[in-house]
């Protein structure tokens, strides 16, 4: 990916050189400034965000959320590991909030833990599509985006992103639910197929 990123940018760099050569480093650094202040802004977000998932942890509020959605987690997961279920917990619960980056060290050591259940193929096919459709509450990062680039209403995308990712998380889950299992089922009788021929 860092190849196609890099080529993109040294054939917009030599478009630019050839078509207005005056505008080049202007550009190049407009481009470098905004990009900075984006960066500050976002790290504010992420800082407020992340500092209160740390004081929910130590205060045991994010015990407290995984325990209510432990429930609704071991049947849509098909998992009983607790230490898993806690990690989903508080996976799900950044992600309802929109931050991402704080979601994302949860989901790898849920999908590390979810590998040695059981039923791994169905578990980790659900927690990547959950988090890949990413039902949020607050768009936390996009909201920040939004007032960093000097919107005006910054929160009115909350309502239609929660309708989407609503959406976009419930057809996940059905198609997982629909699929993963005959797909499993196929594979364990190719396998049977292939001990019997031996």
């Amino acid at each position: 990916m860092n190849a196609v990123f890099a080529a993109i940018f040294i054939l917009s760099c030599a478009v630019l050189l050839f078509l207005d050569p005056a505008g080049f480093l202007p550009a190049l650094l407009d481009g470098a400034s905004k990009s900075a202040v984006l960066c500050v802004s976002l790290l504010a977000a992420y800082a407020a965000w992340l500092g209160l998932m740390k004081l929910w942890e130590e205060s045991g509020v994010t015990r407290g959320i995984s325990k209510l959605l432990r429930p609704v987690c071991k049947k849509l997961f098909k998992t009983r590991d607790e230490e898993a279920l806690s990690a989903i917990g508080m996976n799900l619960s950044a992600n309802l909030l929109g931050i991402g980056g704080a979601a994302t060290p949860y989901g790898i050591r849920a999908a590390t833990l979810l590998d040695k259940s059981p039923d791994a193929r169905y578990s980790s096919s659900m927690l990547f599509v959950v988090n890949a459709t990413s039902l949020q509450l607050i768009p936390t990062s996009v909201v920040a985006l939004r007032l960093s680039a000097g919107s005006a209403a910054a929160a009115d995308i909350i309502l239609p992103t929660m309708l989407a990712t609503a959406f976009s998380t419930v057809l996940g889950v059905l198609l997982v639910k629909l699929f993963v299992p005959t797909a499993a089922r196929k594979e364990k009788r190719l396998l049977r197929a292939r001990g019997k021929q031996k």
